[in-house]
C-alpha cells in the first residue's frame, strides 16, 4: 500500500503518517474502552438478574442510561476518526474498514441487549422453551458478530502496516 501521494514531500508524508499512526492508536483506545464499556454492562445485568424476581429495575435502567451515553461517546469519536482518514489522511480504505467495525458493533450492541431481555423472560419463565432457544440463537449471533469484527480488526491491522514499518 503506498501511504503517501506521489506529489508529497517526504517531509509531508512522514507528518501524515504520524498523524495517521495517531488516529490509529486513538481508534484502538476507543475499541478498549468500549471492550470494558460492555464488561461492565454485563456485570451490572447479572447483578440485576440475580435479584429475580425481585429486579431493580431503577438501578438497571441508570446503568443502561450510562453504559448508552459511553458508547455514544465513542461511537462519535470512531465516526469523527474514520472522517479524518478519508478527508485528511487520504486513506478511505482504512475508513472503510472502521465503517464495518461500527457497524458490527451496532449489531453487537443490539444484539447484547436482546440476549439480556431474552435471559431475563427465560428467568421469568423458567417453563417456557422458546426463550432459553432464543437466547442460546442470540449468543450464536453474538459469537459471529465478534468473529467479524475481529476479522476487521486484523484487516485493518493489515491495511495499515505500512504506517509502522517505516521509520518516522
Amino acid at each position: 500500500m503506498n501511504v503517501g501521494q506521489k506529489s508529497e514531500t517526504p517531509e509531508v508524508n512522514k507528518m501524515r503518517m504520524m498523524d495517521a499512526k495517531n488516529l490509529l492508536k486513538k481508534f484502538h483506545e476507543l475499541q478498549e474502552e468500549r471492550v470494558e464499556a460492555y464488561r461492565l454492562f454485563e456485570e451490572g445485568f447479572q447483578a440485576y438478574i440475580k435479584c429475580a424476581p425481585n429486579y431493580n429495575f431503577p438501578m438497571y435502567r441508570q446503568l443502561v442510561h450510562e453504559i448508552t451515553q459511553g458508547f455514544k461517546k465513542i461511537s462519535e469519536e470512531i465516526v469523527k476518526i474514520q472522517q479524518d482518514f478519508v478527508e485528511l489522511q487520504s486513506m478511505p480504505n482504512v475508513a472503510t474498514f472502521i465503517e464495518k467495525i461500527q457497524e458490527d458493533e451496532k449489531q453487537k450492541l443490539e444484539l447484547t441487549v436482546k440476549l439480556q431481555l431474552a435471559t431475563q423472560n427465560s428467568i421469568d419463565h423458567s417453563d417456557t422453551q422458546s426463550y432459553k432457544e432464543e437466547c442460546e440463537d442470540l449468543k450464536q449471533s453474538m459469537k459471529e458478530t465478534i468473529e467479524q469484527i475481529n476479522e476487521h480488526i486484523e484487516e485493518l491491522k493489515y491495511e495499515t502496516e505500512d504506517l509502522f514499518s517505516q521509520d518516522t
